[in-house]
C-alpha cells in the first residue's frame, strides 16, 4: 500500500486544518457516519499485531460498534512489525480513518475510531512488549498473513531455521517476528505473576488458534521448558474464521474518498458490504460482548474455517493465478468470463464432499453468494494481490481438498488446474514473456527450480511437487503428479484463457 497522502481535497487545498482528525469531525458531510462515543473515555484492552487494511476493515469495525455500545475498555493499540507507513499516515489523523463500503448501489463512508494509537515494533521493541505485558491488555490479536507466523504450512510447526526465529532466539528482548513478540510479552507476564492475555489469530491459517498455540509453545520451549509449559497450560488461543474482501487501497481510492469527505484521509480502506467473524469461545482474561456486534461465538470453528478456506479462498486463488495469466487485472474482471466463473463454482462443488457442516448449513447458497461477491464491479481486488504468498496458502486452500478427494476416490482435475496455474505463475514470466513480480517467502527457491526445469511441464511440475514444505507427501502421489502435469502442459500449450474455456466443468 502506498504511503502517499492525496494531493487534493475537494477544494484543492492541502491545509492541515482539513485533514481528517478529531478536531474536524464536525466538518464532515452529514451522511458520513462517525464514532458514536467519547474517544477520550476509551482505554486500550487489545493490542493488534499487523495493523493492515484487513484488520481496519474487519475487526476494528466490530470494536467500533462495541465502543458505541459502551464497551469503553476495549480500544485497540495497533502495531506494524516493520513499516512505519500506517503509523505515519494515521498519527496526524488521531488514528481515525475511513472505511469505504462499495457495492453496485454506491459507496457508504464511515469513520472508525477504535484504533487509539499505532506503533512500529521495529523502532522500539521494548515499548511494544511492555504494552502487551501490561495487565490492561487482555487480548493480543493478529493479522500478519500466513507467512508472518514463521512456520511450515504443511506441518503447522515452527520453522526453527527461519531468519527471524533465529534472530529472536538470540535476541529475545528485541524480536522481529510476531511469535517473538508474543512469547517475549508472555514471558514478562509470567515473571510478574500477571494472568496471560488471549492470543486471537485472525489469519487464514488452518486451525489458526491451535496452530499458533503450537508455534508459540514450540518457540517458548526453545527459550525455557518452564515457559513453554505455562503457555500450553494457561494461554487461550481461540480459533477464528474471518471473512471480508478488502482490496489494496490505491491513490485513486484515497483521492475519491478525500473528495467525498471534503478533507484529506491519507489511509482509508475499501471493502464490501459483507462481513463475517466466527470465534471460538475460549479466552484467558475476558472479552468484549462480541455477539452484540454480530460476531458468531461457537464451540468449534473448524467446520466454518474449512468451508471458507476450501470454498472462498480456494476459488479466489484459482481465479487469481489463472485470471492473472489470462490478462485480467482484477477478480471482478475475471468473473466477467463465464468460464472462469464456472471454474470457480466447480472448485467449490468439488470441495463440498470434503466438508462436514453443522445442520442447516446451505453450501450451495454460500457458494452462490461468493460468486456474487467476486463479481462486485465496485471492488478492484487485484489478481496480483491475491496471488501473493502462494507457497503459504496452497496447503490449506487447495492441497487439503485434493488429499481428501483422493481418499474418497474422487477426481482432482479442477484443483490440479489451480495448482498448475500457481506453478505457471511462479515462473516469473507471463504468457507474453513479461516479468511477473512474484511475492512469496519461497520466491528465490521456486524461481530457481523454474529456471532449472525450463518451460517444460514434464520437468517443472514434478520438480515443484518435490518442495516438501508446500506439498509434503502429497507431492509424491502419482495421481497428483499426473493430474498437475497434464494441466500444466495445457497451460503452456494453450494459455490460461483457452485452457479454462476448454476445461470440462462437470
Amino acid at each position: 500500500m502506498s504511503s502517499k497522502t492525496p494531493k487534493n481535497r475537494a477544494s484543492g487545498s492541502q491545509d492541515s486544518d482539513f485533514r481528517l482528525s478529531m478536531a474536524n469531525l464536525d466538518r464532515l458531510p452529514a451522511g458520513v457516519r462517525r464514532p458514536a462515543y467519547d474517544r477520550t473515555q476509551v482505554t486500550a484492552g487489545i493490542v493488534h499485531l499487523g495493523i493492515g487494511a484487513f484488520h481496519r476493515a474487519h475487526q476494528a469495525v466490530v470494536l467500533d460498534d462495541l465502543l458505541a455500545d459502551g464497551a469503553t475498555e476495549w480500544g485497540i493499540v495497533g502495531a506494524s512489525l516493520r513499516s512505519p507507513a500506517t503509523r505515519d499516515a494515521l498519527a496526524p489523523q488521531d488514528c481515525l480513518y475511513t472505511t469505504a463500503i462499495r457495492s453496485g448501489a454506491g459507496t457508504d463512508h464511515r469513520i472508525i475510531g477504535s484504533v487509539l494509537a499505532c506503533e512500529v515494533a521495529s523502532e522500539n521493541p521494548a515499548a511494544l512488549i511492555a504494552r502487551m505485558a501490561d495487565p490492561a491488555t487482555r487480548i493480543v490479536s493478529l493479522t500478519v498473513t500466513e507467512k508472518g507466523y514463521c512456520h511450515t504450512p504443511q506441518t503447522g510447526d515452527l520453522d526453527e531455521r527461519h531468519p527471524d526465529i533465529v534472530h529472536d532466539l538470540q535476541n529475545p528482548d528485541t524480536p522481529r517476528s510476531a511469535i517473538g513478540f508474543l512469547v517475549a510479552a508472555l514471558a514478562q507476564r509470567k515473571a510478574a505473576g500477571t494472568a496471560p492475555f488471549t492470543v486471537l489469530s485472525c489469519d487464514n491459517l488452518s486451525a489458526n488458534g491451535r496452530t499458533v498455540r503450537r508455534i508459540a509453545t514450540q518457540f517458548g520451549s526453545l527459550r525455557s521448558r518452564d515457559l513453554a509449559t505455562w503457555i500450553e497450560a494457561e494461554v487461550a488461543f481461540p480459533s477464528t474464521m474471518v471473512d471480508r474482501i478488502v482490496p489494496e487501497t490505491t491513490d485513486i481510492d484515497r483521492s475519491e474518498i478525500s473528495s467525498a469527505l471534503g478533507m484529506i484521509d491519507a489511509w482509508p480502506v475499501v471493502t464490501e458490504p459483507f462481513t463475517q467473524w466466527i470465534v471460538e469461545e475460549r479466552f484467558s482474561a475476558g472479552r468484549p460482548d462480541f455477539a452484540a456486534a454480530g460476531v458468531q461465538m461457537v464451540s468449534d470453528v473448524t467446520p466454518f474455517e474449512h468451508m471458507k478456506l476450501r470454498l472462498l479462498n480456494a476459488s479466489h486463488s484459482t481465479l487469481a493465478y489463472l485470471g492473472y495469466l489470462a490478462g485480467h487485472e482484477t477478480i471482478a474482471s475475471t468473473m466477467t468470463d463465464s468460464r472462469f466463473a464456472a471454474l470457480a463454482r466447480q472448485i467449490m462443488d468439488d470441495a463440498a464432499p470434503t466438508l462436514t457442516m453443522p445442520g442447516g448449513t446451505d453450501l450451495a447458497a454460500y457458494g452462490a453468494s461468493l460468486l456474487q461477491r467476486f463479481a462486485n464491479p465496485a471492488l478492484h481486488h487485484r489478481t496480483w494481490q491475491i496471488a501473493m504468498d502462494g507457497s503459504q496458502k496452497l496447503p490449506q486452500r487447495l492441497l487439503a481438498t485434493m488429499a481428501d478427494r483422493l481418499r474418497l476416490g474422487l477426481p482432482i482435475d479442477t484443483h490440479a488446474l489451480a495448482v498448475a496455474g500457481w506453478m505457471r505463475y511462479i515462473t516469473g514470466k507471463d504468457e507474453q514473456a513479461r516479468a511477473i513480480d512474484v511475492r512469496d517467502p519461497l520466491a528465490g527457491e521456486l524461481l530457481g527450480i523454474a529456471e532449472r526445469a525450463g518451460p517444460v511441464a514434464e520437468r517443472l511440475a514434478p520438480a515443484l511437487l518435490e518442495v516438501r514444505s508446500i506439498f509434503g507427501a502429497l507431492g509424491g502421489d502419482p495421481r497428483v503428479r499426473a493430474a498437475v502435469t497434464e494441466a500444466l502442459t495445457k497451460l503452456y500449450a494453450l494459455g490460461a484463457r483457452q485452457t479454462v474455456q476448454t476445461f470440462q466443468v462437470k
